[in-house]
């Protein structure tokens, strides 16, 4: 199957799921065309996002495990979207070989909009807000038993730096040169012997794994979180990890770490003395994606501004940890 689908089929499972969702004849649009198809549409007074998801990316058993834990996290209070189940009671259909759902719609600015325009104390305050949104959410999920079926990937060692990542073998893109392979690979080897050695010390358990900036709201002073594709289990430094990669080059970037960490320790402990690890780490990850992306805009673009900032943070951490 090619991705994303013909226009016409897109129309046609659309159009299919809204009937099924028991919403024919309701208004919708294209707002995004990522991972999955996201549609934004309009019944009833009531705004909602239909996905069609990436083919090939999750199996069902996993994708309706990803909206149990939504639906848990937001019967918790938690503000993300909620599942809604179809007229069978399912949140989940497959339509012409395309996985569909809906959920609600949540308002709000993105986060990375939100703090581009904002002073450095504003800014701090809405990483403060965000690091006691994120350990919430590992509250939540911990305290939460998930059913037997539950299965979702797992971000742990051999999902990082094992033989199958999840997001790939990141030490093998072929956009690498051979510096570039040599650095990763020296680093791969040292992050699997460091994380062999601390795994069992660190916090770990169900994460989102993809808290960017276009996938938090701001809506007043509340952070509310979206898109939890790629969610599972992980390291919960992983997840802190990912917040902050994006922000590093920005000059107040260390209070802005250490307002996030504050915010996570108001409501949960986190040891961050591996923190440097896992940014390197999530840098990695990115080569790997985007190796596997090529119907990504700008594919070539973004390859090599991941790889240069993946291989500067590979070498930062080698460097550090030979000294």
């Amino acid at each position: 199957m090619c991705w994303p689908p013909c226009p016409s089929r897109m129309i046609d499972v659309v159009q299919r799921a809204l009937a099924h969702w028991a919403m024919s004849g309701a208004q919708y649009e294209l707002v995004s065309a990522r991972e999955n198809l996201v549609y934004r549409v309009s019944h009833g007074g009531r705004d909602f996002a239909l996905r069609l998801h990436r083919a090939g990316y999750h199996s069902n058993e996993e994708l309706r495990s990803e909206l149990q834990w939504m639906a848990e996290l937001q019967r918790a209070g938690m503000a993300i979207p909620a599942p809604l189940p179809d007229k069978t009671g399912e949140f989940l259909q497959t339509m012409d070989g395309v996985q569909v759902d809906i959920l609600t719609w949540l308002p709000g600015i993105e986060f990375a909009v939100s703090v581009e325009g904002m002073g450095t104390p504003a800014r701090e305050g809405l990483f403060f807000a965000c690091g006691r949104q994120t350990a919430r959410l590992h509250r939540i999920s911990d305290a939460w038993q998930p059913p037997p079926e539950f299965t979702r990937r797992a971000w742990d060692r051999p999902g990082l730096v094992g033989e199958a990542p999840v997001w790939g073998r990141f030490w093998d893109s072929a956009a690498l040169n051979g510096a570039e392979q040599a650095v990763l690979s020296e680093f791969r080897d040292a992050a699997n012997r460091d994380l062999s050695g601390l795994e069992a010390s660190l916090d770990y358990g169900l994460i989102h794994a993809d808290l960017l900036g276009h996938n938090m709201l701001v809506d007043g002073g509340a952070v509310k979180f979206i898109d939890f594709d790629d969610g599972g289990f992980g390291f919960r430094l992983f997840e802190l990890a990912t917040t902050l990669f994006w922000y590093q080059d920005d000059k107040d970037f260390a209070r802005l770490k250490s307002r996030l960490i504050d915010g996570y320790r108001s409501l949960r402990p986190m040891d961050t003395g591996a923190l440097d690890l896992f940014l390197a780490l999530r840098g990695a990850t990115y080569v790997g994606w985007i190796a596997d992306r090529g119907d990504v805009e700008d594919a070539a673009g973004k390859s090599r501004l991941f790889i240069d900032g993946a291989t500067a943070l590979a070498r930062q951490y080698l460097d550090n940890r030979n000294t």
